[in-house]
């Protein structure tokens, strides 16, 4: 949600940081800016829409800097615009912010007693003039900026620079992601590692509550007291390929067809025909689980489809009860936790802030422990877990999650699987299993085989406003994650149900032009699906039936479509009948001329309540 990246080099820094904000524009594109400090003097430019329309105002006049901080925005306080865009200049101080300040209305008040006068809506301005004021007390600007963050009450990531210091930049991070990159001569911030890819691969994660320090030959971290910190280096194995779209048409298109490599990743050196390896979750994870005598899952939109679908796995297999629930909802009510109860966070960034709070909230409500299942290693979900299962799907731009979801799918196999065998599971059925999830990669290749024709069943949506997805036990899930996929990208409004449901209210809906989407593995539950079809087809609905190759739906019995899939498996099924329903969604968007990587309203990462 809104992304940074700041620079301290012995080079022009705008074209880095202008390309730092194309790699981090999945996370906010309401508008952007920069601002560049050289001579003394600071120069900006800023604009309302995505980064490209800033650039071109930049190249229109271009200047020059070897100091300079960036930002890329998702409205919240105050609408897109170029007067609320950042970076903020007040005084001698210009600064870029992402997150919320709670308490800015009244340091907004405070700070005009005091003669400010503010330009813009946002939260943002009135830590860039609390900033200021301190400069004014005589203090240094990494003191300012403690003295500032000290004062605020939310989340905030920044970065800072004045005209008084040149050559230098300061940032700060309480629950939004800030990281320090180490070049040769030459120091940057960012968001995530992304933004940097193209000029260093050694970073620097902060800490919550740290305050850092940049300059060309130097990086200094600070705890909130003021005191010095040491935090290690890594080193990113992201590759300037992997944030390219290469020869696909869209990120999303890249993202989707990257999936079987991507969950080969997430299953590799995990399992193998003999089952899941020990101490996949880290040290002690093996010894934890064995004291589970339950799981409360906890995430946020399509994480949240992901713990669903787990939720059937396990209580089926493990035997274990499972709560599932949406992050916001969990933060703001008592949860009951009854005794051995495991926390899990599912959140493919790491630094949801819902997910996180929630996390943290955990600590004082009893859990045995937490664990994290997430694709980014140092995030703060990771760091603050007791236990972690990565799912190495790589860099994910599009907006829309599609391979973070069947990375998702695959790392709650594995726990699965992990809780079943520790639980009894007989042999046989756990190898069933284990062969299931080994098979999945190659699964998901055949189902992005169907391609070309849901490019032609694309076309039926082109003109509709509503679609209806079904599905039923653990493709409910899957249908809701369809829904959403066909929602956020071609903004059709889309609704999901368990085909149960279908005739206690949602069957009014139904008619010639309501297309149902509807998800048939095949299974115990087939015959149940066959009959809530048939109430659709005698009420002239248009039905797109999803089918297992081993489900007996006969194509002729619709008025719509039907398209054969290998589901590989009971097991594995709802993973890959994904697969389908995230390429339609994507070539509907595509026929409808949607912003497909970055639709509207929405960022990637949401790192704000």
């Amino acid at each position: 949600m809104c992304g940074i990246v700041a620079a301290a080099a012995q080079r022009d820094v705008a074209p880095l940081l202008i390309a730092g904000l194309k790699a981090l524009e999945y996370r906010g594109y309401d508008s952007a800016g920069l601002a560049v400090l050289e001579g003394g003097q600071v120069h900006r430019v800023r604009a309302k829409g995505k980064v490209r329309e800033m650039e071109a105002l930049y190249l229109a006049e271009p200047f020059p800097g070897g100091t300079g901080i960036a930002h890329t925005r998702w409205a919240t306080h105050g609408v897109p615009s170029e007067v609320n865009a950042h970076p903020h200049m007040v005084g001698r101080v210009t600064l870029v912010h992402n997150g919320i300040i709670e308490n800015y209305a009244s340091l907004r008040v405070e700070l005009q007693s005091k003669g400010y006068v503010f330009a813009s809506e946002t939260d943002t301005e009135v830590m860039a003039a609390l900033v200021d004021v301190n400069l004014d007390k005589g203090m240094s600007l990494r003191e300012a900026v403690l003295a500032t963050v000290r004062e605020l009450d939310g989340a905030y990531a920044i970065a800072v620079i004045s005209r008084d210091e040149p050559g230098r930049v300061v940032g700060a991070r309480r629950g939004a992601p800030l990281l320090i990159g180490v070049g040769i001569g030459e120091h940057f911030l960012g968001s995530d590692a992304q933004a940097l890819v193209q000029v260093t691969n050694k970073i620097i994660y902060l800490d919550e509550g740290d305050v850092a320090e940049i300059t060309r030959e130097s990086a200094h971290i600070y705890t909130l007291d003021g005191k010095p910190a040491e935090r290690a280096m890594h080193e990113s194995e992201l590759s300037a390929d992997a944030v390219e779209r290469g020869e696909y048409r869209h990120y999303m298109q890249k993202e989707i067809f990257e999936q079987p490599r991507a969950v080969a990743d997430t299953l590799e050196a995990r399992i193998h025909a003999n089952g899941v390896l020990p101490n996949i979750f880290g040290v002690g994870g093996d010894e934890l689980l064995t004291k589970v005598k339950g799981l409360h899952i906890i995430a946020c939109g399509t994480s949240y489809h992901a713990g669903m679908v787990a939720k059937y796995w396990i209580e089926e297999h493990a035997r274990l009860p499972v709560n599932v629930e949406v992050a916001s909802e969990y933060r703001y009510r008592e949860a009951v936790v009854p005794e051995g109860t495991l926390f899990i966070a599912i959140s493919q960034s790491g630094e949801t802030a819902d997910t996180l709070a929630a996390m943290r909230e955990s600590r004082r409500r009893g859990y045995l422990g937490t664990l994290a299942i997430c694709n980014v290693p140092e995030s703060s979900v990771v760091r603050e877990a007791d236990l972690k299962l990565m799912t190495r799907a790589g860099p994910e731009i599009g907006v829309a999650s599609t391979k973070a979801f069947t990375t998702q799918l695959s790392a709650l196999a594995l726990l699965t699987l992990h809780l079943a065998k520790q639980r009894g599971m007989d042999d046989a059925r756990y190898q069933d299993l284990c062969a299931q999830l080994l098979h999945l990669p190659r699964s998901i290749d055949d189902a992005l085989k169907l391609e070309p024709q849901i490019i032609e069943l694309a076309e039926r949506f082109v003109h509709r406003n509503h679609a209806l997805f079904l599905g039923r036990g653990a493709h409910h899930p899957v249908a809701l994650e369809g829904s959403l996929k066909l929602k956020e990208i071609s903004y059709i409004h889309a609704e999901a149900y368990p085909a149960g449901e279908l005739k206690h209210g949602p069957l009014a809906l139904v008619d010639e032009d309501m297309p149902v989407i509807a998800v048939a593995p095949n299974g115990p539950l087939l015959d149940k699906l066959k009959s809530n079809l048939q109430e659709v087809r005698a009420r002239g609905g248009e039905l797109i039936v999803f089918a297992d190759t081993a489900a007996h739906i006969d194509g002729n019995a619709t008025r719509g479509a039907i398209l054969r899939i290998d589901g590989g498996g009971e097991f594995i099924a709802p993973a890959v009948f994904t697969v389908p329903l995230q390429l339609l969604a994507y070539h509907v968007a595509v026929l409808r001329g949607t912003d497909v990587d970055q639709p509207r309203n929405l960022a990637k990462s949401v790192t704000v309540e």
